[in-house]
């Protein structure tokens, strides 16, 4: 996914009124209006850069009149030290600015740096790794935007753009069979050409599944790395592969060495550590 302005404009709107009310009365109090300064943002910790320029729209929006110049791209490893960007204008906006840049940079820059590190864990694989809806309210654009940057892949963005047919949805459906006949009966009502995905919680499902035929993708929750092996040699060639469930950093690769090919992974947005980063005046 890209991220465009239009999509994140009405988010970032709802980030600075939430921070700003009706003045940053401290700025107001002690700055002259039309007093000017620059500020850096320096690096503090090792990891992937994410939310440049998502942070140069922050400062657009407070003040037109900004001058934002990034040293560097989303996507980049940096190290301690380095300068992500230099903006210059009038010092309230640079007050008023600065801790929600440094809110929405360093969360998606955690993001992107614990998505680089899983998808490091796939080379020589033919896997990818998805991230989940396990996003924080109102920013999954974001989560999501810094999973692509850290070299991973998006799952569907919500429930509008994909069928994901869970074990909820089979159990209040009646069943597997139950679920596929309905969902594709209102696909054909509905003229919606969704991919269909449907979770299997055994091999048992899976052949079910098969037998039924017709999915896009057969998600294979919370199997062993050997249930795994045995699914894979079901599916091959008849539906695209996800594992999802207990995946972590140090069974991932046994995981994609089944030959899956995807593997969903929660903790790339919801178990994270900010990056560490700081917006500094240049003196």
């Amino acid at each position: 996914m890209e991220i465009r302005k239009e999509d994140i404009l009405p988010f970032l709107k709802v980030v600075i009124a939430e921070d700003l009310g009706d003045g940053d009365h401290t700025s107001l109090a002690t700055i002259d209006p039309e007093q000017r300064e620059k500020a850096q943002l320096i690096v503090k910790q090792e990891g992937i850069i994410a939310g440049i320029d998502v942070a140069r729209m922050v400062f657009e929006l407070l003040d037109s009149t900004v001058t934002f110049t990034p040293l560097m791209q989303d996507g980049r490893q940096v190290k301690f030290g380095e300068i992500a960007f230099i903006v210059e204008g009038r010092t309230q906006t640079m007050l008023q600015a600065e801790r929600i840049v440094l809110n929405i940079m360093q969360r998606m820059s955690g993001i992107a740096t614990q998505t680089n590190t899983y998808v490091k864990k796939l080379e020589g694989t033919k896997t990818k790794v998805l991230d989940t809806r396990k996003t924080t309210p109102c920013m999954r654009l974001l989560d999501k935007y810094a999973v692509k940057i850290g070299g991973g892949e998006n799952h569907r963005i919500g429930l509008y753009d994909m069928i994901l047919i869970k074990d909820n949805h089979i159990d209040f459906a009646g069943g597997i069979e139950k679920a596929l006949e309905k969902t594709y009966q209102y696909l054909k009502e509905k003229n919606k050409n969704l991919k269909v995905e449907i979770e299997a919680r055994s091999l048992s499902d899976v052949q079910r599944i098969l037998n039924f035929g017709r999915v896009d993708r057969i998600m294979l929750d919370n199997f062993t790395p050997a249930l795994t092996k045995q699914a894979v040699e079901l599916i091959a060639g008849k539906a695209e592969i996800e594992s999802s469930g207990n995946i972590t950093i140090e069974n991932i690769r046994d995981y994609a060495e089944c030959g899956v090919d995807y593997i969903s992974v929660g903790a790339l947005t919801h178990q994270i550590k900010s990056l560490d980063l700081s917006l500094k005046a240049i003196k």
